[in-house]
């Protein structure tokens, strides 16, 4: 109750204002609506944030170093030619190392985390080696190796290798006790077992250092293409900056952060398609 007054007339007012609540049940159609979208909105909101931020800098010194998404994407659109015969360079040496990485990392690492003596004599020698930079290797693999593309093809060798064999390794190590027994019951020789035992057990670890494979062969690839060769997106982005185009360079960037992106999801479908039995997030 309170009163008010206007001019020589007194009101008394009695009736309570009403409170406005809002309960987490108002949002759930925006939380319905958002679910499975999660990651579109978040890549929306920071391709925001940089318009913003980049239009606020406009007109200054640091305004060239950032330019705008709709600059950006403009300069994508006119380098795409280029960028598409990049893709093409880089695949020719990204591809070969990987699989090969893939294929030695997995065979290597199922037979070490099978075998004792291996286990107890290469771990060691792994886990004090994989944290070395790939980089480091670059002046080596240039004057070893008889050609650039040998030598870029190494280094992603190097970084994919790694995750994968120590991934693999250790999910063929923790193998239950229980289906280590039943095999030897069933009297499977080595190979039956590392093909029929030991890979199942060890897939979601190995499709683990695949990814994490992945994403460090992409980072060496800019790398190696940068310093060891003369075309691919690393030698795009390298060439642009060198001339101070920040727009194209970003613009490369910008591509180079999509064509992983769509690598790393197909490697995920693989990994869903493959381990069918994993739960989903």
């Amino acid at each position: 109750m309170f009163a008010q007054r206007r001019g020589d007339t007194e009101f008394v007012l009695t009736e309570k204002t009403p409170r406005l609540r809002v309960s987490a049940r108002d949002f759930a159609w925006l939380k319905k609506l958002a679910r499975g979208r999660e990651g579109w909105l978040f890549i929306l909101s920071v391709l925001l944030a940089w318009q913003i931020l980049a239009v606020s800098l406009s007109g200054t010194a640091r305004g060239y170093l950032l330019p705008t998404l709709t600059v950006t994407l403009a300069e994508l659109w006119k380098a795409l030619p280029e960028l598409l015969r990049g893709t093409w360079a880089s695949a020719l040496i990204l591809v070969p190392g990987y699989a090969l990485a893939v294929a030695a990392g997995v065979a290597w690492g199922l037979l070490v985390g099978t075998t004792g003596w291996l286990w107890r004599a290469f771990v060691p020698f792994a886990r004090a080696a994989s944290p070395v930079p790939g980089t480091v290797y670059i002046p080596y693999a240039i004057a070893v190796l008889p050609t650039f593309k040998l030598s870029s093809i190494f280094l992603i060798f190097i970084g994919a290798f790694w995750p994968v064999f120590l991934n693999a390794a250790a999910g063929a190590n923790t193998v239950a006790a229980g289906h280590r027994e039943n095999a030897k019951i069933l009297g499977l020789t080595k190979f039956q077992y590392l093909r029929l035992v030991a890979l199942p057990a060890a897939l979601p670890h190995i499709f683990n250092g695949m990814g994490v494979g992945l994403v460090l062969t992409f980072i060496l690839l800019t790398v190696a293409e940068a310093f060891a060769v003369h075309s691919g997106l690393g030698y795009f982005i390298q060439t642009y900056a060198d001339y101070a185009n920040y727009p194209k360079m970003v613009a490369g960037i910008l591509y180079v952060g999509l064509v992983t992106s769509l690598c790393m999801g197909a490697l995920d479908r693989l990994r869903r398609r493959v381990i069918f039995w994993e739960k989903k997030v």
